[in-house]
């Protein structure tokens, strides 16, 4: 039987990336840049053929996929939006620093242990993102498959693949491109972080 082939491309820049502003759950549109970027995977794709395009609710993630994908049909995936960064979202990370210093430290320590006020934790995020996968995987066996989403999601879907715990070093370059094969329900990493059309 064929595997099932996931592309997972993380959105395009915002002005809020751009800014180093936390961005997860808020609605944040595509910057000028990143509407470019995803014009280049437009080209990279171009020959490129989906059985089936899926997209986290989040706009950012919407307008990338619209604009790689043009009039293709895009499943929403809510449970593929970013993590809620909570009490931090729209910050930066010196006015974060002033305003929780002891708990963001500790968080950016180590996020799988600490929780931001109000935010998602990190373990339901990885619950929620590997529930949403399998979901996926489950309805598209030997499929090959597009998924415009974030940053934060495809790290925590390959930190756990790796079964790693270092969720900062597997956050991928905005317009990226990273895929994953599964075979027999068996993920294996194929690409990560893939840039070279950006360069």
């Amino acid at each position: 039987m064929k595997n099932t082939r996931l592309v997972l491309i993380r959105h395009g820049l915002t002005r809020w990336n751009k800014s180093g502003r936390y961005c997860g759950w808020k609605d944040v549109a595509l910057s000028k840049e990143g509407k470019a970027q995803a014009k280049r995977l437009r080209k990279l794709l171009k020959d490129a053929r989906f059985d089936k395009i899926y997209s986290s609710d989040r706009k950012r993630a919407l307008q990338t996929a619209r604009i790689i994908f043009k009039k293709a049909k895009i499943v929403k995936a809510p449970l593929l939006k970013e993590i809620n960064f909570g009490a931090i979202e729209g910050l930066r990370h010196k006015e974060i620093l002033k305003k929780y210093p002891v708990v963001y430290r500790s968080w950016i320590k180590d996020p799988y242990k600490i929780c931001l006020p109000s935010a998602e934790s990190m373990n339901a995020f990885k619950k929620r993102v590997e529930l949403g996968i399998k979901k996926i995987v489950r309805l598209n066996p030997g499929k090959e498959l597009a998924i415009v989403c974030h940053g934060g999601v495809i790290s925590i879907l390959i930190s756990s693949i790796l079964k790693k715990r270092d969720f900062w070093k597997y956050v991928p370059k905005g317009a990226s491109l990273t895929v994953v094969e599964y075979k027999n329900g068996l993920p294996k990493i194929k690409k990560f972080n893939e840039t070279k059309h950006l360069e």
